[in-house]
């Protein structure tokens, strides 16, 4: 019997799970078992299992140790070594029984061993136990990585993403772009109102670019100062720029005063946008400056507008 590679679209209220296993009948026990509280996805050997973990980001695999082609180790193994997918928690699920095989599961990064046949309860515990324990790393990280005064992500968050979306995309040959985006004239604006008015000016202005932001993957961060980017995987020249004018319209739509602009009374940005498909002879900060030479581009050309290239 063939099994799909999913079983359907993943659910953003549920977790997912990765079960990877060469027996159909293990899978399909696994899979009623968890159903109803978990978006279940499938692999039958070890490279199915990393090409799924790297496309899905699943909260938690189970691992068969024999498979066909590589073990269950080596595809951990894989795992681990890779930025984009280290931090998915595994647990072994096996029928070996002898203690070095467990120890090495943990030596390799696994969290957890499980001797088959298995016990139903003790499943359930400790899939329970261990994506609670992941869903509070993910909290306690998402919040050092976010910016304290503006709530989107930090600069730190940015470059942990670039680098890892930057992989994504290299090995699916999809483009990614990036925005990068200069509330024109600060400086006076925080002259002339004061720096209390400055940090809500860049609240706002931050809250009307997460908001034009469309899929769960794209990323608004907080650059540096009044600079912001926002990092879109998957996304071609002709998508970003798009975006770039939708979100120059919605800070123009705020409406805040700046009678010391140049550009405009109410405050505006100055965009510049940048797309590449990645390569091995190609660098992440490559795109920034990319990026970076296309702002400069929108404010030598009278800021309050877009430059891409």
């Amino acid at each position: 019997m063939d099994l799909p590679l999913m079983d359907k679209l993943p659910c953003a209220e549920r977790p997912r799970i990765l079960v990877v296993d060469d027996q159909t009948s293990n899978i399909l026990l696994i899979r009623e078992l968890f159903k109803n509280e978990y978006e279940i996805f499938m692999a039958q050997d070890g490279e199915q299992a990393i090409a799924q973990c790297q496309a899905l980001m699943p909260d938690l695999i189970l691992m068969d140790l024999v498979m066909p082609g590589i073990d269950g180790f080596e595809a951990c193994r894989r795992l681990k070594d890779d930025p984009l997918t280290r931090a998915v928690p595994i647990i072994f699920v096996s029928a070996q029984r002898e203690e070095a095989d467990e120890a090495r599961g943990f030596e390799l990064g696994g969290v957890d061993y499980i001797i088959k046949p298995v016990n139903h309860t003790i499943l359930r515990a400790r899939v329970r136990t261990h994506l609670a324990l992941k869903f509070q790393a993910d909290l306690l990280s998402s919040i050092a990585l976010q910016d304290g005064l503006t709530g989107v992500a930090n600069r730190r968050k940015f470059d942990e993403a670039l680098q890892s979306d930057w992989l994504q995309c290299a090995r699916q040959q999809q483009p990614i772009s990036l925005l990068m985006l200069d509330v024109d004239h600060f400086k006076r604006f925080n002259d002339r109102y004061g720096h209390q008015a400055g940090d809500d000016c860049l609240r706002r202005v931050a809250q009307a670019i997460r908001l034009s932001l469309r899929r769960p993957r794209d990323l608004a961060a907080r650059y540096g100062g009044e600079e912001f980017a926002c990092l879109l995987p998957e996304t071609d020249l002709e998508g970003a720029s798009s975006l770039a004018d939708e979100i120059l319209q919605a800070i123009r739509a705020l409406g805040i005063p700046h009678e010391a602009s140049d550009a405009e009374p109410t405050v505006t940005a100055s965009i510049g946008v940048a797309s590449m498909i990645p390569n091995g002879s190609t660098a992440p900060q490559t795109l920034v400056e990319r990026a970076d030479h296309q702002l400069y581009q929108a404010k030598h050309e009278g800021r309050a507008r877009v430059s891409a290239g």
